[in-house]
């Protein structure tokens, strides 16, 4: 990161950087927090291969590389953890690998989902050590506005984020969860929550967010990266 330029270290807002991703087909964020680029090789020594490039890529841009290599499938996560969120430098960062891969002649292939687990609360500060100890996380800094979340030290299990309750409400479940899905298949995934028996709470932060429940009341909000507040739950 360029230390000389402090605007490059700042964190893009949601609605301007579903403006830039616009111009990079294959470059998604799969939440407001990170980019995530999704590439199948033509063999599983290609993928090695890609997965060189993008060290050597990632290295060079002074960014430790998140990568998920799987057969032939190499997924790149980019981020700026101090910001907790994209920069000028991680959209850089994307361009170069989204170039080394079709130079390579890897597959584009859609972004896989996130999942999050949202607790609701009348006070977050009162719950958050509990949870932190029972799952061994660590606190991340505050990702929208005044909520902070909880991550796995290695990111790979779900991220958990207290939600506050005002006024609190006691006639629903207080877990639930949120899958952020590709702004291109939400819609179909939603149709296909609905043919399975589920239901629709509310759409009124569509394209954000919808919130959906199953049979019992069991929530799920299906989120995209379109700007609009965090989800209500």
């Amino acid at each position: 990161m360029d230390s000389a330029d402090p605007s490059r270290s700042r964190r893009l807002e949601s609605a301007e950087l579903d403006e830039r991703l616009a111009r990079w087909p294959g470059v998604e964020a799969t939440s407001p927090n990170c980019l995530v680029l999704a590439l199948r090789a033509r063999s599983v020594e290609g993928a090695a291969e890609l997965v060189s490039l993008v060290v050597l890529q990632a290295s060079a841009a002074g960014k430790p590389p998140e990568i998920d290599l799987r057969g032939r499938t190499v997924v790149c996560t980019i981020r700026t953890p101090e910001v907790n969120g994209v920069t000028e430098p991680d959209l850089n960062l994307a361009e170069l690998i989204l170039r080394t891969a079709r130079e390579a002649g890897a597959e584009l292939l859609p972004a896989p989902d996130r999942l999050e687990i949202a607790v609701d609360t009348v006070d977050p500060e009162r719950i958050r050590a509990f949870w932190q100890a029972a799952l061994g996380y660590r606190v991340q800094g505050r990702t929208f506005g005044d909520f902070e979340e909880l991550r796995d030290p290695d990111e790979r299990l779900p991220s958990l984020w207290f939600q506050p309750m005002d006024p609190p409400r006691t006639q629903r479940n207080r877990i639930h969860l949120d899958v952020y899905v590709p702004a291109s298949a939400v819609r179909a995934r939603v149709e296909t929550c609905l043919a399975a028996g589920g239901r629709l709470v509310t759409d009124a932060h569509a394209p954000a967010w919808w919130v959906l429940a199953d049979a019992e009341g069991n929530e799920v909000c299906l989120c995209t990266t379109a700007a609009d507040p965090l989800p209500e739950g």
